[in-house]
Order: structure tokens, then C-alpha cells, then sequence
């Protein structure tokens, strides 16, 4: 039988995931609307991010009061410490999440060919960002073996690690071409500025899994 403190933790747990899936569709959701380049299907992607400001304090309002009446103590302080810290990954996520997708309603059927090629390579990043979201939710509910952590954890840098080559390679092929045509464009540095700000949640997951690695394995946060 679970004691009163490993109830509110797998409570904390519980939580943290559902926002994490709701991330995870998001970005779904996100990946369908710029595969079709449908302006009607960006306001559909959103609908998962309305609600994770709420879900985020409500899990750091549990844990406050975990702290305040159960006085956890030992691998239970070291988790809830993490996850503090991982809630205002969460929330990062979300803010660099809504302004993505505000700022990629410019992908339209009757935009240029050249900002759909870019768009539509850039989407890779979207699917490293989907697998690190898993890889995360599996990190959250593996609570024992140690093994399958660390390697859930090295999953999730390989992606990130991915995301970097695949923005590096986007950029480079943007600059050469506007170095061929003797100027800048405005425009697709600002959608390349877009792109990192998707390709940064990965860095936020990186960063996560590694609290969790802290909460259940110890060492240096």
C-alpha cells in the first residue's frame, strides 16, 4: 500500500504527463497543418496549449503542499525538487510553442516555393520533437530501472543532437542562396528565427530529462 507521500507524487507524476501529451499533440497537430500548408488547421493545433499555464500551476500548487504537510524526505525531496524545476521547462515550452505557431500561419498554398521547401524540410525538427516527448513521458513513468532511464535520456540527446544538424544544414543552404542573390531577405531569416524557436523545445526536453535523472538516480542537478 502506497503511503500518503507516494500518492501525492504519483499524483505529481499523473499530472506532469498530461501535459507532456498535451505538448506532444500539439506538435501532431502542428506537423499535419504545415505538411498541408492549411491555414485552416492552425487554430485546431492550438487548442492543446490553452489549458497548460493552469496545468502547470496546479502541479506546482501540489507540490507546495506536498512540501507543507507531508515533509518528504530522501529520494521523495530529491523528485519534488525536480520537478519544480521541471514545470518551468513546461511553461517554457508552451510560450515558445504558441509563438511558433502564430508566427507559422504565414505558410499558405499561394506562398513562395522556395519558403515551402524550407518549411517543409524545417518539419523534421518537428518530428525529433515528437519522439523527445515520448521518450520524456516514458522517462516520467519509469520510476525504477536505472538502465532504461539513462537510456530513455541518451534517446532523447541523440534527438536534440538531430534537431541541431537539421537546423545547421537549413540555415547554411538559406545563406548560400541569399549570398547568391547579393542580399537579405527579411522574411526567411524571420521564418528561420521561427524554426529555432520549435527547434529549442528540444533543449528544454534535454533538460528535463535530466532532473529526472537527478530525482531518481542522484548526483548533481
Amino acid at each position: 500500500m502506497l503511503s500518503k507521500n507516494e500518492e501525492k507524487l504519483a499524483e505529481v507524476r499523473v499530472k506532469t504527463i498530461a501535459v507532456l501529451e498535451d505538448l506532444t499533440i500539439f506538435q501532431k497537430l502542428v506537423l499535419q497543418a504545415l505538411e498541408a500548408c492549411d491555414p485552416n488547421s492552425y487554430e485546431q493545433a492550438g487548442i492543446p496549449l490553452h489549458a497548460i499555464n493552469e496545468k502547470v500551476e496546479a502541479i506546482d500548487n501540489l507540490i507546495l503542499n506536498i512540501f507543507a504537510l507531508y515533509s518528504p524526505e530522501a529520494k521523495d525531496l530529491r523528485e519534488m525538487v525536480a520537478f519544480l524545476k521541471i514545470t518551468s521547462s513546461l511553461q517554457r515550452i508552451a510560450i515558445n510553442e504558441k509563438n511558433y505557431i502564430k508566427n507559422m500561419e504565414i505558410c499558405r498554398p499561394d506562398m513562395e516555393l522556395e519558403f515551402k521547401k524550407v518549411i517543409k524540410e524545417s518539419l523534421y525538427i518537428n518530428r525529433c520533437a515528437i519522439k523527445a516527448l515520448e521518450y520524456t513521458i516514458e522517462m516520467i513513468k519509469q520510476t525504477e530501472d536505472k538502465d532504461k532511464l539513462i537510456d530513455l535520456a541518451n534517446k532523447i540527446d541523440v534527438e536534440n543532437s538531430k534537431t541541431d544538424d537539421i537546423y545547421t544544414m537549413i540555415e547554411k543552404e538559406v545563406l548560400q542562396s541569399m549570398h547568391q542573390e547579393g542580399g537579405v531577405n527579411e522574411e526567411m531569416m524571420n521564418l528561420l528565427k521561427y524554426i529555432r524557436k520549435n527547434a529549442k523545445i528540444l533543449d528544454r526536453l534535454e533538460d528535463i530529462s535530466s532532473r529526472l535523472l537527478f530525482a531518481r538516480i542522484g548526483g548533481k542537478l
